[in-house]
């Protein structure tokens, strides 16, 4: 963490849709930034740096960041770019909150966008590219060739998600009706927000049970879609925070742990580990992030959270993962409404990345609307007061985490690691 206390003021999105063709990229990031910065009750003049990012190579647009300089409010700015797969977002949110907490001169206030326009290029391609970071672990297992391919012919993101799905169904007992019932309650939650893409208030698991099966065991009814949009969220001080916002949303603690494969991220494993569920990222980043928020007991602690989930397993494993749960029960709090709005622990009411998935974006979106949430001025707002919420991300080759941890209050608590 850096030295100053960092808060988020704003936040702001674009409509999404599956082709946004009414706008080019740069427009369509340009209604983000319009909508955060309306949101603070400024303008651009009041932004000191900016922290950009997508997945370049999902559009086949290279460096878009510098043809759309004026439409993101850069120009005579500093401009930071980042991108680490699907959690992009994430680290964009946390690029922005080390640019206001490491006390550079004249860097106060920095807003930070993230964004995909999917239906400019082919996303598959893009995915397919997952594959290459396992070739040292094929090497390492001496696989001829033509295994090889087999597994770089997974399926992209639904092959790696269906072996998470049958082995989290295996060893937990939940069934396919528990991972249509997550479904549900995201595709309802996002018919409340104005923003998101898959807006089904009518959606039941009856629905999604008679869609076929992409990859067992997961269905056409169960996945996420690709979607257009962008999202942007404001960072300041916390000496300027009540010049935008009654309620800040105060950053008490952020992470970022990869355990991807071979040469890289923790124990030098990943996505060749023989538990697909494992995600060592999301566990690793989780204690970082709370214990410099000073949480020693996050189920008891969270209010609120929003978890990067395009396919329903993901969502139970990561509310497992991230010390939410217990190991194996999420699905049942799925079943007693736990997780619901008005739930003990309301999860994505924004509808999740399972309603709306602008890849770049995606990730931002979560503390976007971790952040609301406590700001009282969420799409989906909760009725009980949110003190504390999460924000996670997750991309890369499948095992790099983001968190971000915040609060209605500075953090109160905190140790150096």
């Amino acid at each position: 963490m850096g030295d100053r206390q960092v808060a988020v003021v704003s936040a702001g999105f674009c409509e999404h849709a599956s082709k946004r063709s009414d706008v080019n990229m740069a427009e369509l990031v340009n209604e983000a930034v319009h909508n955060c910065l309306n949101n603070a009750n400024c303008d651009i003049d009041a932004v000191d740096a900016i922290v950009a990012g997508n997945m370049p190579a999902f559009e086949g647009a290279n460096l878009p960041e510098l043809w759309m300089t004026d439409w993101l409010g850069a120009r005579n700015k500093p401009l930071m770019r980042v991108t680490t797969g699907g959690s992009t977002g994430g680290s964009v949110a946390i690029a922005g909150y080390y640019n206001v907490a490491a006390g550079l001169p004249g860097i106060e206030t920095v807003l930070t966008v993230a964004f995909e326009q999917q239906s400019c290029g082919n996303t598959s391609v893009g995915l397919s590219s997952v594959a290459l970071g396992e070739i040292s672990i094929v090497n390492a297992l001496g696989l001829p060739a033509e295994s090889a391919m087999r597994i770089f012919g997974a399926g992209a993101a639904i092959g790696i998600a269906s072996y998470q799905a049958i082995n989290y169904m295996n060893r937990s007992g939940c069934t396919e009706e528990d991972l249509a019932r997550v479904v549900v309650q995201n595709r309802r939650n996002a018919a409340k927000n104005w923003w998101t893409h898959l807006k089904m208030p009518d959606y039941t698991i009856e629905q999604v049970m008679a869609t076929p099966y992409i990859s067992y065991p997961l269905r056409f009814g169960m996945v996420t879609p690709a979607s257009d949009g962008a999202c942007a969220m404001l960072y300041t001080t916390e000496e300027k925070a009540k010049d935008f916002a009654d309620i800040p949303a105060y950053v008490n603690g952020v992470a970022s742990v990869s355990h991807e494969t071979a040469i890289l991220g923790v124990g030098g494993a990943g996505a060749g580990q023989l538990d697909p569920c494992e995600q060592v990222g999301a566990v690793e980043s989780a204690k970082l992030a709370y214990a410099q928020a000073g949480i020693s007991f996050p189920e008891k602690e969270i209010d609120f959270a929003e978890v990067y989930s395009p396919f329903p397993n993901q969502e139970l494993m990561w509310l497992e993962r991230l010390g939410l749960f217990e190991e194996n029960t999420a699905h049942l709090r799925y079943r007693d409404g736990t997780t619901a709005p008005n739930g003990e622990l309301p999860v994505n009411c924004s509808g999740g990345v399972n309603s709306t998935n602008a890849i770049g974006a995606s990730a931002l979106e979560r503390v976007a609307e971790a952040a609301l949430q406590i700001m009282g001025k969420a799409g989906n707002q909760v009725p009980k007061t949110v003190h504390s919420a999460i924000g996670h991300g997750w991309g890369g080759c499948i095992n790099l985490v983001t968190l971000t941890v915040l609060s209605d209050q500075p953090r109160r608590k905190w140790r150096a690691h």
